[in-house]
């Protein structure tokens, strides 16, 4: 879900190559044989189900692979997408089930393809990385017992982070990047998307409330690096062999690490729980369970856990306001920006409408109950 660090995505940054120019990417610059491609839905990079012959040399290799192309504004960014690529790389090392990033003919992780539009040049990334098997979670009806794996690996994944050293690390502060929760007042720039309704109101209300209440406490919060969009469809899960019908499935694949930036620990945990709750028939239930996965790695601080519902209801705000206005740019595109504000906007009213109190007295009550073996863990 990234662009460039600008504050306002471009109209003109989406890449639009058919199946026979990604073809020809994949054979040209990686030098395998496709055998099939097709298009993968994507927010504003474009991707492609890649399937490629075996040959003589390749017969242990991989035969699935995903290729990524960046958008115009990204791909002017390469030291971060060379930082991004090498943390997907240094998790995998460490037993994370990321994608490998595939090599160049020339031995480098990325290309820039230049595509003659008619009136001007374009310039593209362009990466190979393998396919991950597996669902995204959203597809599937989610256990407490998974929700609590899903939020531990949130923290397992910014804890291991902590080890990761590049020497162009510094370019994930992105400090105007749209997505960064801490930039959450840049939202207003965007609100027309929504028209004068409702949920503008409780936009804006939300936005004053992180104003007031979370930016001045930013300082208070532990630093780290987030994946920043760990959604419903950046998880992939497949089936257990368990016996047990509430370890029906486990997580496969970690997918998307295109909003990775610095942030802070409640950050991730934040936006984990923000995202689960999409698809969920009791959306305020599951933010305890994920909690208490994240804090059996990572416990909050208690400055930490008083912002935690209010960074939930920002990154709802986030995602629906930024899937308004993206639409505007890309009506074709519709039916997959729109994913979150099928239940989206109806969560966030109802945990205003909750309020923060009752809110929490759930999540904190759920979390507690795991310390306690009252969880069926």
């Amino acid at each position: 879900m990234s662009s460039a660090d600008d504050q306002r995505p471009q109209a003109f940054t989406k890449p639009t190559f058919s199946e026979a120019q990604a073809q020809a990417v994949v054979e040209s610059v990686f030098g395998f044989k496709v055998s099939e491609i097709q298009p993968l839905p994507s927010y504003d990079d474009q991707n492609f189900h890649v399937c490629v012959s075996r040959t003589t040399d390749t017969t242990d290799s991989p035969v699935e692979y995903v290729l990524k192309i960046s958008n115009t504004e990204s791909s002017r960014t390469p030291d971060l997408i060379e930082v991004q690529s090498h943390i997907i790389m240094f998790l995998q090392a460490a037993g994370f089930p990321t994608a490998s990033v595939c090599r160049t003919k020339g031995d480098n992780i990325t290309s820039l393809m230049s595509v003659d539009s008619g009136s001007e040049i374009k310039s593209y990334l362009v990466r190979l990385l393998t396919y991950l098997p597996g669902r995204p979670i959203a597809e599937i009806p989610i256990s407490p017992r998974l929700l609590y794996e899903v939020g531990r690996l949130a923290a397992q994944l910014d804890k291991t982070l902590e080890k990761f050293h590049h020497p162009k690390l510094k370019c994930l502060y992105r400090e105007n990047f749209i997505w960064n929760l801490k930039n959450v007042p840049l939202l207003e720039k965007y609100l027309d998307a929504l028209g004068p309704d409702q949920n503008r109101a409780i936009v804006e209300q939300v936005i004053q409330l992180f104003k007031d209440e979370v930016r001045t406490k930013l300082r208070h919060f532990r630093e780290c690096i987030n994946h920043g969009d760990l959604n419903d469809h950046n998880i992939l899960v497949e089936s257990s062999k368990s016996a047990f019908a509430d370890d029906a499935y486990h997580v496969s694949g970690i997918l998307d690490f295109d909003d990775m930036s610095y942030g802070y620990y409640v950050f991730e945990v934040a936006i984990t729980i923000m995202y689960m709750m999409i698809e969920s028939k009791t959306p305020v239930e599951v933010g305890g369970h994920v909690l208490a996965g994240f804090e059996s790695v990572i416990p909050l601080t208690p400055v930490e856990r008083g912002a935690l519902f209010l960074l939930v209801c920002s990154r709802f705000c986030q995602s629906l306001v930024l899937a308004a206005y993206s639409c505007q740019l890309q009506p074709e595109n519709k039916e997959y920006l729109m994913i979150t504000a099928k239940s989206g906007w109806k969560h966030l009213q109802h945990m205003c409408d909750l309020g923060q109190k009752a809110v929490e007295e759930v999540w904190f009550d759920t979390a507690k109950s795991y310390q306690s073996g009252l969880s069926g863990e």
